[in-house]
This record gives structure tokens, sequence and C-alpha cells, in this order.
């Protein structure tokens, strides 16, 4: 079967992590894809995650509608490229015209 998911690359939400949350001494590549964001030598608090929210949904036009949705799509790098390619892929399977 056809899997219609939107690939997103990884690297270009490393680089969207840094620069927004103002990552000093991170360097993108330095990011494992699947190191928990929240609990990861990262250490994102809620303020970080609330803000990175806002810059995917600035940049990929995808909200992230609850708490839970929330949990798991930023569990990691992995996990949220993975979700933004589901939300994008629903998007354009509701309305052709985006694709």
């Amino acid at each position: 079967m056809y899997d219609a998911r939107v690939e997103v690359d990884r690297t270009e939400i490393k680089e969207l992590l840094v620069k927004r949350l103002r990552l000093r001494d991170v360097a993108p590549e330095s990011i494992d894809d699947h190191e928990s964001l929240v609990k990861g030598s990262l250490g994102l608090d809620s303020l970080d995650i609330l803000e990175l929210a806002l810059a995917i949904e600035e940049v990929y036009g995808v909200k992230i509608a609850d708490e839970q949705l929330g949990q798991e799509a930023f569990r990691s790098v992995a996990s949220l490229a993975e979700f933004i390619g589901k939300s994008r892929s629903a998007s354009n399977d509701a309305d052709p015209s985006a694709a």
C-alpha cells in the first residue's frame, strides 16, 4: 500500500530547535534523533516546548491540538518529524489543492 506521509527533514527540525530556543552550546548535529527532548541532555522545560510548538506551527503549518498529543509528538526529534509528516499528509488528503 502507498504511504502518503510527507517526509520531514530531521536535520531541519534540529536546526529550528537550536535557533528558536537559543541553545548556545548545542550543535544541531549533536542532537540524537531518538533522544528525549524533555528529560534528555537538552533538558527542555514547558516554556521551551511551548516555544517549539509555536515554531512548528509557524514553519510547518501544523498545530498540536491537545496535551496528550503534544507529549507524544515532543518525545524526540524522530517522533516530532513523524507527527509533522502525518499531520501534513492528513492536511493534504483533506485539501488536495494544498499539495
